[in-house]
């Protein structure tokens, strides 16, 4: 407990839980526009699930810091260029984020909704089953970018598993709203599966070794999110004035 005495602990563990949050932008949007695809008495045990795996699944990797080091490690060459398991593992996580976001783009373009039985039309669904399977496998992904993010700040685990911790507890209470805003706006779903398809490259780049500052990519998303409300605005005075004449 001598650590908690230091200033340099509260500022590393600040640091590391703003860090951890803002790497978890991207995991809530992926996992918001999952969890709206399943029926809706379903959609909140995908939302607090698929968060609770991550949680469980980043602390139980923070506990085996010397295997995730050891994924650094170059397994296989091909022509003079190295991959380790990580850089695999950022690679497969990066080309699944793009074939993800790219089929939901055009399912959004295409239609939402298909014939039933009855010849009704009635919106698609996914099953919880495929929904957390899909959550899990880009947990997996993200966890290993937002722990090696962790090692880099501080070697401390107990600081790294309270950031963690915080952090997704963070993204637990805004998951819902996030979601519900997220599915609520289909301008804003293209939005967020074009942030996720950045996402995805910038993984496939990362595992390439060459290293792209997130920071140009939050940027670019927050600037078109903030022309998006505008847009937004817009419209919604453009149809009040409108009814009004």
């Amino acid at each position: 407990m001598e650590i908690f005495l230091q200033p340099d602990t509260w500022v590393a563990l600040l640091t590391l839980t703003f860090l951890e949050i803002v790497l978890g932008i991207d995991n809530i949007i992926f996992i918001s526009l999952v969890a709206g695809k399943v029926p809706e008495e379903n959609q909140k045990k995908a939302r607090l699930g698929g968060l609770t795996i991550a949680l469980v699944m980043r602390i139980l990797l923070l506990l085996s810091i010397a295997w995730i080091i050891g994924l650094t490690k170059p397994v296989l060459t091909i022509a003079d260029f190295e991959l380790s398991w990580r850089d695999i593992i950022l690679i497969a996580g990066g080309i699944f984020l793009l074939v993800k976001s790219t089929l939901e783009i055009h399912h959004k373009v295409e239609g939402q909704y298909e014939e039933s039985e009855t010849g009704e039309k009635v919106k698609k669904t996914m099953s919880f089953s495929s929904a957390i399977l899909q959550i899990v496998l880009l947990d997996l992904v993200f966890s290993f970018d937002s722990i090696l993010t962790a090692v880099g700040l501080t070697d401390e685990i107990i600081l790294m598993v309270i950031a963690v911790i915080v952090a997704i507890i963070v993204m637990m209470i805004f998951a819902k709203p996030v979601g519900e805003f997220v599915n609520d706006h289909p301008t804003i779903q293209i939005l967020a599966l074009s942030f996720l398809i950045l996402i995805g490259v910038m993984l496939i780049v990362e595992g390439a070794h060459y290293h792209v500052p997130k920071g140009y990519i939050y940027f670019a998303v927050f600037f078109s999110l903030a022309i998006e409300m505008l847009n937004m605005r817009y419209r919604k005075k453009n149809n009040t004035q409108s009814k009004t004449s």
